[in-house]
């Protein structure tokens, strides 16, 4: 027996007659019930197409504003009776993706419903499906640092080690600081040090961050203090803000003689920062250094900062070229964790070239994060206002963090200084076209 048919709803919320001319306020009224939670007015809009010659689950299916659809509302807000009755009565796809190839899971992901995830992946959502990013729902939970989430997915079957290129759950949670995570991820036995271009090890990440907890948390899990190709104490020598970290790595029996690719110390990199309290940290433990004359703390620093500041001397020339040249093949692998630490070595010599802030922020932007990019960016900007490039690289790590307006206001600078790039007009027409789409999706949400 069908259901009987409720009274009409008050005149502002009537289904529009599903026609043609009517269509966007049909379907903009369909999204509202879903992200409202308004499962009255959602069966009263499925059952005035009843009355039409069309087919409620393929139009209920296609009804999406910019590419979201109504499941994907429905599953960021937590309306799981909503979610019940698209998915069981209605048919819709679990796996439907917009615009940013985001499924149901991902929008659950991201409004933190734990209950709606669970739903969604039993009733069979795919777990592993990736982003337009390469990112899965894990690598998104690792990176909001939600343990509980975290726990949910592994629950549910996902791998624990999926490689993305800002490497793996572990590397990101390592990389933004969220021991929780970690802690969630190391107890499901991820791999504390799994080697990935672009990210290194977790550990390394870890001090790119200068999260003590996490350097801790990934050496209490085995993770090896003297490996990779920049050695965890080199990095944390080269990384403001990580003496902690640096502390810590000795007592975890870090080996403060292992040099760099150009023959120097963790002492001597530290010192090129003129951190001093990373030399005292590091002098009672370093064999004495035959080029530096004075051996003491003072005698470091001064060595270390006269040699970065001496003009005309072909040894600081040449290790700027290799230190650049090596950065760039980095790049070329994808492996952009290590083209940052040596763009960051090398503006401790130079600190007033653009071009390693701006290349320094492309590696940030690889590895996702949008924060140390836009850093950069404004730096170089503001070192060199008149430099196109800059402005590009403002604009782009913007676009990250989806400040759609920010990022068409610093491509437009950028178009300003070269109004014949193709790639600049080519950003700004998709920055505006994001920010059309951000500022539709508002209003239908």
């Amino acid at each position: 027996m069908a259901p009987p048919r409720p009274r009409a709803a008050p005149s502002k919320r009537r289904a529009a007659p599903p026609n043609p001319t009517a269509d966007d306020e049909f379907n903009l009224d369909l999204l509202r019930a879903a992200s409202e939670g308004d499962l009255r007015l959602l069966k009263m809009l499925v059952w005035a197409l009843d009355e039409s010659t069309r087919d409620p689950r393929e139009v209920v299916g296609a009804a999406k504003h910019k590419g979201v659809g109504a499941l994907h509302i429905a599953a960021r807000n937590g309306r799981l009776p909503v979610c019940r009755y698209l998915v069981e009565e209605l048919g819709v796809d679990v796996d439907a993706v917009d615009n940013e190839d985001l499924t149901p899971p991902f929008w659950a992901m991201h409004g933190g419903r734990m209950d709606t995830m669970s739903y969604l992946l039993d009733h069979g959502a795919n777990p592993h499906k990736v982003d337009d990013q390469g990112f899965n729902p894990l690598h998104r939970a690792a990176r909001r640092g939600d343990p509980e989430m975290v726990e949910l997915l592994l629950a549910k079957g996902v791998s624990v080690d999926p490689v993305s290129a800002s490497g793996t759950p572990l590397h990101i949670a390592a990389y933004n600081g969220h021991d929780e995570a970690m802690k969630i991820l190391l107890k499901h036995d991820a791999d504390c040090n799994k080697i990935v271009p672009g990210a290194e090890t977790p550990l390394l990440v870890a001090i790119a961050g200068s999260s003590v907890k996490c350097v801790k948390l990934l050496v209490e899990a085995g993770a090896d203090v003297n490996d990779g190709l920049i050695t965890p104490l080199v990095a944390a020598g080269a990384e403001k803000g990580s003496t902690a970290c640096l502390k810590y790595l000795l007592e975890a029996g870090a080996n403060p003689n292992v040099p760099d690719n150009f023959g120097r110390m963790p002492i001597e990199i530290a010192a090129l920062d003129g951190s001093r309290e990373d030399v005292e940290i590091l002098f009672p433990v370093t064999y004495c250094i035959p080029t530096v004359h004075d051996w003491s703390i003072d005698g470091i620093i001064h060595h270390a900062k006269s040699a970065s500041m001496k003009q005309g001397d072909h040894s600081n020339v040449r290790r700027m070229a290799e230190l650049k040249s090596l950065a760039v093949n980095s790049l070329k692998r994808n492996d952009y964790f290590s083209a940052a630490t040596l763009y960051s070595v090398a503006m401790k010599h130079d600190r007033h070239d653009a071009t390693l802030l701006s290349n320094r922020s492309l590696c940030f932007l690889r590895m996702g994060n949008g924060h140390k990019a836009l850093r950069d960016a404004l730096a170089c900007s503001e070192m060199r206002p008149g430099w196109p490039k800059g402005w590009y690289r403002l604009g782009a790590a913007l676009m990250l963090l989806k400040d759609y307006e920010s990022a068409c206001n610093a491509f437009l600078e950028a178009a300003k200084l070269d109004p014949w790039s193709p790639d600049i007009e080519a950003v700004l027409r998709e920055a505006m076209n994001s920010l059309k789409t951000s500022r539709g999706a508002t209003m239908a949400t």
